[in-house]
C-alpha cells in the first residue's frame, strides 16, 4: 500500500479492479480547505485517461510489474508486434493502448514489455530513440542553433520543433519524455 502523496509519473496501482498508470501528479493546496493531489490517471486496459482528485493519505494498492526487454518488429492494422529478446516468443499489443509511444517506435527498437500478472499491460521506452526527419522546411542560410527553430515531421509521424539548420534525411536524437530535440544522432 502506498499513499497518494507518494504517487510518481509512471507508477501502476489497482483500483476497483483496474489497472491505473499515473500520467500526471500535482499537489494542490487551496486557499480554504484540505490539500488534494491532482491527477491525470490512465486505465492501462480500456486507455481510457482520466482527471481526478485524491486526499494525499488515501492509500491504493501499487501492482506488481515484471519487465521483459522485447524489440519492436512491425505493426500490422491496429496491432504492434514485439519478440522477446531472450526467448523469441511474439507479443502482440493493441496500437490504442500504446498511442503515445507508438510515435517513438522504429523497427529493431528495443523497449521493455510491462506485465502484471502475466498480463502484458504497456511498454517503456528508452529514454531517447533515433529518428529520420521525413519533413521539413528548407535550410535557412546562417540559420543557428539560438533561433526558434521550425516544425519537422519524423518517419513516425511525431512532429518535433528543430533548429533551423536541420534538413529532410538528417537522424535526429528525441527525447522520449517530453518528444524535444536533443542532437544530432552519432554515426
Amino acid at each position: 500500500m502506498i499513499e497518494a502523496i507518494n504517487l510518481k509519473t509512471g507508477m501502476i496501482f489497482e483500483k476497483d479492479g483496474k489497472l491505473i498508470k499515473v500520467l500526471e501528479t500535482n499537489h494542490h493546496k487551496p486557499g480554504k480547505g484540505n490539500t488534494v493531489m491532482q491527477m491525470k490517471l490512465n486505465d492501462v486496459r480500456s486507455g481510457a485517461i482520466v482527471q481526478t482528485t485524491m486526499r494525499p493519505t488515501e492509500k491504493v494498492e501499487l501492482a506488481i510489474v515484471d519487465k521483459k526487454t522485447a524489440q519492436y518488429l512491425y505493426r500490422q492494422d491496429d496491432v504492434a508486434y514485439f519478440m522477446d529478446m531472450e526467448t523469441y516468443e511474439q507479443y502482440e499489443v493493441q496500437v490504442k493502448t500504446i498511442k503515445t509511444e507508438f510515435n517513438y517506435l522504429v523497427p529493431n527498437l528495443e523497449v521493455q514489455l510491462n506485465f502484471c500478472q502475466g498480463e502484458l499491460i504497456g511498454i517503456d521506452l528508452p529514454t531517447t530513440v533515433d529518428l529520420k526527419v521525413a519533413e521539413t522546411e528548407p535550410n535557412i542560410k546562417g540559420a543557428t542553433a539560438a533561433s526558434g527553430g521550425k516544425p519537422a515531421t519524423m518517419e513516425t509521424g511525431l512532429v518535433v520543433t528543430v533548429p533551423d539548420f536541420i534538413e529532410k534525411g538528417e537522424l535526429l536524437t528525441i527525447n522520449t519524455t517530453d518528444g524535444t530535440y536533443k542532437q544530432r544522432a552519432q554515426n
